[in-house]
């Protein structure tokens, strides 16, 4: 849980540190009490931190003064942290709202989708991810997790076209050095021409690590690994993997799992066992693994969640366009699983604001407990004591529950320590009208979300008054067109 808020206590500020301040705005945070809605409040910070946060009224002396060095306008604005997104495949937006599969569910899907995404290059990895991450950020996401798994002509100059993008842009990365080594002639789903073997795998592992992980807390850029299911990845690529990340401290396990029913299906038959049983066989469940979905988990495997310290990255809109059902949000969050938000690739959700994606796992959560009571079913017990998730609740998922994922304790508050990510969101738009007046944390999880006016990341503003600061987003949207009109249309 994040520190307590400095409730306007001062501490002591270096004014010739290049500190800057949101003055006078609605300032929406978690903390220790819960989250707290705070109007009329300033947050200072400088050097990529926030350093205090209080009454605006506290701090007019020092602006008069000219003390800082820069004043933004926080009036009229809503000032939460940077949001936190778990789990994306940020080059998918070259395939997004592909004809051939927009009817189809999972298996069926990739499998329609293999033959585009393994002409992958650098240029093709590089501006779709950059398309992918304004779309983000545009909406107040300022940390992502980018599983990347499809091998292509070079896999890890495609991760560095991914890492490009990040850092242009502006946004705080965990990339996921992804992997399918388990290819059709073998029993796996993929194309045989679209995996690689264990070793190379293990080999590139190590190198990007070496080359780009940065275990600093405020680190902008971190390498995760993550083999990409159960049906694509052998079990000796599972094992290994999971022995290479433990011998680095700070380098999270990541997965899909649970996803759907052909999945457990699929590791029935081939491996005896559900999934969670196949990855607890191979010790891929603890505090330093986050996986992805988890649709089809009994009581006994969120127990096992709870027990272990391992995390859920939930995926509401992804789970429906692809109809593989709807993840036991509220079991898990009563059952003390940490759980972050995700949108998922840009194939499977065609979108990337993760705010419409909380909104999206509150009414999904609810329309769960409804479908659970009007069918009896035993997923969810009718009780007494069923309640409905909240919006102080999907605010967490995609802040506080996201730095838990990815275990980055300065991320997803404001208090002080915390990074200096932040997005400023206009409380005069339309789409917030009359939802503003009566309760501002609900309006941007209820309502309609808008784009975020302003972004910072580490202190650096990266969307402003609207748009994305460092490149024309009109160009960037017509160079993706030009490259899915010449190379990623329907074979």
């Amino acid at each position: 849980m994040p520190p307590a808020i400095a409730g306007g206590r001062r501490s002591p500020i270096r004014y010739n540190t290049f500190v800057k301040i949101v003055h006078d705005t609605t300032l929406i945070t978690p903390s220790d009490a819960g989250v707290s809605t705070l109007p009329n409040h300033s947050l200072l910070f400088h050097a990529g931190q926030v350093a205090e946060l209080g009454p605006a009224a506290n701090y007019r002396r020092e602006i008069d003064d000219g003390r800082f060095d820069e004043v933004i306008d926080g009036r009229r604005r809503i000032t939460i942290p940077g949001l936190i997104n778990t789990h994306h495949h940020l080059y998918q937006s070259l395939t997004r709202c592909l004809t051939v599969v927009q009817n189809r569910r999972l298996f069926d899907w990739l499998v329609g989708l293999y033959p585009y995404w393994r002409g992958l290059d650098y240029k093709a990895v590089n501006v779709a991810a950059r398309a992918s991450i304004a779309e983000l950020l545009l909406h107040g996401c300022t940390t992502t997790s980018d599983h990347f798994y499809m091998k292509s002509r070079d896999a890890a100059v495609q991760m560095e076209a991914v890492l490009d993008a990040a850092e242009t842009l502006g946004l705080r990365m965990h990339l996921c050095r992804g992997s399918m080594t388990l290819g059709e002639s073998n029993g796996g789903l993929p194309p045989d021409d679209c995996v690689e073997k264990d070793a190379d795998v293990l080999d590139d592992c190590r190198r990007v690590l070496e080359l780009f992980h940065d275990p600093a807390d405020l680190s902008m850029r971190r390498i995760d690994l993550a083999p990409c299911s159960p049906f694509n990845c052998t079990r000796e690529l599972l094992r290994d993997t999971v022995a290479l990340a433990r011998a680095h401290e700070t380098v999270l396990l990541h997965t899909h799992l649970a996803e759907t029913l052909e999945e457990e299906r699929f590791c029935l038959e081939r491996y005896g066992c559900r999934p969670v049983q196949y990855l607890a066989d191979l010790d891929f469940l603890g505090p330093d693994v986050y996986l992805a979905h988890c649709v089809y988990l009994n009581d006994d495997e969120i127990k096992q969640f709870a027990e272990t310290g391992t995390r859920v990255s939930h995926c509401p809109t992804s789970n429906m366009r692809l109809s593989s059902g709807i993840a036991p949000i509220q079991k898990l969050l009563a059952a003390g699983v940490r759980v972050g938000l995700a949108v998922d690739g840009a194939s499977s959700n065609d979108g990337g604001n993760l705010l419409a994606e909380a909104r999206q796992a509150l009414l999904a959560a609810r329309a769960r407990s409804a479908m659970a009571h009007a069918a009896g079913h035993d997923a969810i017990k009718p009780s007494e004591n069923d309640r409905l998730l909240t919006a102080a609740e999907a605010f967490n998922l995609a802040t506080t529950g996201g730095a838990k994922c990815l275990r980055r304790p300065v991320l997803g508050h404001l208090n002080p320590g915390a990074a200096a990510d932040f997005a400023m969101f206009r409380s005069d738009d339309v789409a917030l009208a009359g939802a503003y007046a009566q309760d501002p944390l609900a309006s941007l999880i209820l309502c309609d979300a808008p784009r975020a006016d302003s972004v910072y990341v580490a202190g650096k503003e990266v969307v402003r008054k609207g748009r994305i600061a460092a490149l024309d987003e009109y160009k960037l949207a017509e160079q993706l067109n030009k490259l899915v009109t010449e190379r990623f249309r329907e074979l």
